[in-house]
């Protein structure tokens, strides 16, 4: 059983939902039935995003096929149909919501050839055809350990190749039994590698039964791989189904967190509880420019 939520967490929540003005980022998600990561997995920041017209979308469904005991998103064990208007559905709500930041999500579709990654790369070059975007950023699966998925999404036209490692490596039998944490630090690598002045992004959760000692050592093994953003917050369960949190992490050690991976050489982090990987990105992006 975990611990009590904290009062100032409790209260940070009850501030972010009480955020108004999200009909119409809302509104233009429906027209297009388009999925977000923020509805899907059940984000407390989804009003502050939705009233400052922001979303992360999430293509090829909302069914993952991998059941990972921390993710809200649905789970299907069978071959799924993939919309190939996605992309165009897409491009149009970055471009009615005048993103100049986007950021595209996926499920993990292990009954694909490719992983999905064709829907993704024509989602990307969709965005840069028809909007005004500025930068890409895309959060992927990872891909089975198919690296020529990767290697053709970091040259498909974005800024960002984003992949999270989720949690530290004794843990993955746990938090994540599908994957691998060699496998995601080794595409995070191949793609950093292979695109000359692609950034690479990972973020991890704290409170799923892990050591600060091992939070540390996973901020290594990222930068290590080279990792250049990194994301670190609070697990919360989503719904009863879930993993329970192991512990509330203090403020105190978010800002510990931040300062260890600043100096073994991170350009940006953002640690915090309520820190989501794809969470204020745009400006995630612009404060490492800083």
């Amino acid at each position: 059983m975990s611990e009590r939520l904290p009062e100032y967490l409790k209260n940070e929540i009850l501030k972010i939902k009480h955020r108004k003005d999200i009909f119409e980022t809302s509104k233009i998600l429906k027209e297009k039935k388009l999925n977000t990561v923020c509805s899907s997995s059940r984000c407390p920041n989804l009003n502050l995003c939705f009233s400052n017209k922001t979303a992360t979308f999430l293509i090829l469904g909302d069914k993952c096929t991998r059941k990972c005991p921390f993710c809200n998103i649905g789970y299907a064990d069978f071959a799924m149909a993939v919309d190939v208007l996605e992309p165009q559905k897409v491009a149009y709500a970055v471009k009615s919501l005048n993103l100049k930041h986007a950021v595209i999500t996926m499920v993990t579709r292990d009954d694909l050839k490719d992983g999905g990654a064709g829907i993704l790369i024509k989602t990307v070059e969709e965005i840069r055809n028809t909007t005004e975007c500025r930068i890409i950023e895309v959060l992927t699966s990872d891909f089975r350990g198919d690296e020529k998925s990767v290697l053709e999404i970091a040259e498909s036209g974005i800024d960002i190749f984003g992949h999270n490692v989720e949690t530290v490596e004794r843990l993955y039998p746990l938090i994540r039994p599908s994957g691998s944490y060699a496998r995601s630090l080794k595409l995070l690598k191949a793609a950093k590698k292979k695109k000359q002045g692609i950034i690479t992004k990972s973020g991890i959760m704290a409170g799923l039964g892990e050591s600060d000692e091992e939070i540390f050592r996973t901020i290594d093994d990222m930068i290590d791989n080279g990792v250049e953003f990194i994301t670190i917050g609070q697990y919360l369960r989503p719904s009863l189904r879930n993993i329970d949190v192991a512990r509330y992490v203090s403020l105190n050690k978010f800002i510990e967190y931040k300062k260890y991976a600043k100096n073994k050489g991170a350009k940006s982090v953002f640690s915090a509880p309520l820190v989501r990987s794809s969470f204020g990105a745009e400006k995630f992006f612009n404060h490492s420019a800083c």
